[in-house]
């Protein structure tokens, strides 16, 4: 929004705003934030930084050595359109206090390091990410973990999940949902009111509409920008989606799997290399795809274990990628077939349109380390001339199961792909943007998220188990 700190401080003058709004993103890919009044906001802020606890932001730093501070990025900046209070947000860079330098478990930090070394390396300049969102719309819902009240329940207008209710009879049913006009789609206008206040924080969208599942299963898709820009915009999303759910009584879930026996939510990711203004990916193999593209896609392959640990990073990310199921774990590549982890669409025939969609990851990824996490596997496949990926034209959910163990696919837990991620990270640590102790304090909050769900019973196994 502004191109440094003396156009930030003027505008927030100039439009009497009231408050700043400083944030920052964990792990986990979570906001967090400060809020200022403008009296006590200035240059000192920019240039000095503001002061944060580090131990208590999860995966962090320990309290002995708990101080870091945040530096508001003026080139990041919009107006809140949640706020009843004029509010301009800032997103933040975090750094040491005293040397100064980025702090190593930064996602912002990791993702610019990922672009400098992409630039840094000659493969490329410029790599383009644009992901497809989706998610579940729900009237309510409700979901209790006490030990005597464990279950969840949630309301759907769109899928008449209490039949109690009144209904106009215009409800869809399970794999039923993709692209309905209304009155069957009820959030044709909840949607475009997302899509307006996504272009207020700076986002822009290519279009909306109603995905597969019930429930109001929407997607948002946004278009495509640079490794770091798109990651920013990806949190933006998230919070501009929740918040206007909430603003018009619904409520919105990124989970990849809330309703058993429908199709989960995604986050397609769409990608493409380019060189002085010259696109890399277009070429005279597969699919016309260039060397290039298809070694980027045989590192993404060799690096899909360890990859996935980013991509689908809850224990619910792996309700969604199950073997049998319309589920993009088989590791093969594909011209228009949605059935491939990789696809490379059809319809983009000019060399400036070649690219190719990663099928694997869900929104409940942090968009800083798994887009840097697929440039740096991809970037080494490139490096190492690594063989280009098998391709498959037939569907993949319907082939026999001698066939299918043929075909590589990603692992089908959080454990198995944090194991891989802690064997298979050295191409991570290239150029320096990752850490080995991010890795560790990243494996170590996903695993005690594991061990928490495992402690717990499943209202299922009451069903199975109950009457033994």
């Amino acid at each position: 929004m502004f191109n440094d700190a003396k156009e930030f401080l003027a505008f927030m003058k100039k439009e009497e705003i009231e408050f700043i709004s400083v944030r920052f993103t964990d792990l986990a890919g979570r906001w967090h934030h400060f809020t200022m009044p403008v009296d006590g906001f200035g240059m000192g802020e920019f240039e000095d930084g503001i002061g944060l606890d580090g131990s208590s932001i999860q995966g962090f730093q320990t309290i002995e050595a708990s101080d870091l501070l945040l530096y508001p990025d003026p080139t990041s900046a919009f107006l809140d359109p949640f706020c009843d209070y004029k509010t301009l947000v800032a997103l933040c860079d975090i750094k040491h206090p005293g040397t100064n330098e980025p702090y190593d478990k930064d996602p912002r930090t990791i993702a610019r390091r990922a672009e400098q070394h992409l630039k840094g390396s000659g493969i490329a300049d410029t790599a383009y990410f644009g992901p497809e969102l989706e998610f579940f719309i729900f009237d309510s819902v409700k979901f209790n973990t006490d030990p005597y009240h464990f279950g969840f329940s949630f309301e759907s207008s769109d899928s008449h999940t209490n039949p109690d209710l009144p209904s106009d009879g215009h409800w869809i049913k399970n794999k039923r949902g993709y692209v309905p006009v209304p009155p069957s789609d009820k959030h044709q206008d909840i949607r475009s009111l997302m899509v307006k206040n996504l272009e207020k924080v700076g986002v822009q969208v290519e279009k909306h509409h109603h995905e597969v599942a019930t429930a109001g299963q929407a997607e948002i898709d946004i278009r495509f920008d640079t490794l770091s820009s798109i990651a920013d915009k990806v949190i933006k999303f998230k919070y501009t989606v929740k918040n206007t759910a909430v603003a018009v009584g619904k409520t919105v879930t990124f989970m990849p799997k809330p309703i058993y026996g429908d199709n989960g939510s995604g986050m397609h990711v769409h990608i493409s290399l380019w060189k002085e203004e010259k696109p890399l990916f277009y070429g005279e193999g597969y699919a016309n795809l260039s060397e290039t593209a298809l070694q980027f896609i045989a590192g993404i392959f060799a690096h899909a274990d360890a990859l996935t640990a980013f991509t689908n990073p809850t224990v619910n990310s792996y309700r969604r990628l199950v073997k049998g199921f319309e589920a993009p774990i088989n590791l093969v590549i594909s011209e228009s077939n949605r059935s491939a982890i990789i696809r490379v669409p059809s319809y983009a025939l000019s060399p400036k349109a070649k690219h190719f969609e990663y099928r694997g990851p869900d929104a409940t990824a942090n968009p800083y380390l798994t887009f840097s996490a697929l440039l740096l596997a991809g970037m080494d496949g490139i490096k190492k001339k690594m063989s280009a990926p098998p391709s498959i034209e037939k569907d993949l959910f319907d082939i026999s199961e001698e066939e299918a163990k043929k075909i590589a696919q990603i692992p089908d837990s959080l454990a198995g792909a944090l194991d891989s991620l802690e064997k298979d990270n050295q191409f991570l640590l290239e150029g320096g943007v990752f850490s080995r102790d991010l890795i560790e304090s990243y494996c170590d909050i996903r695993r005690k998220e594991i061990a928490l769900v495992a402690q717990h019973p499943n209202p299922m196994e009451f069903d199975l188990y109950f009457d033994l």
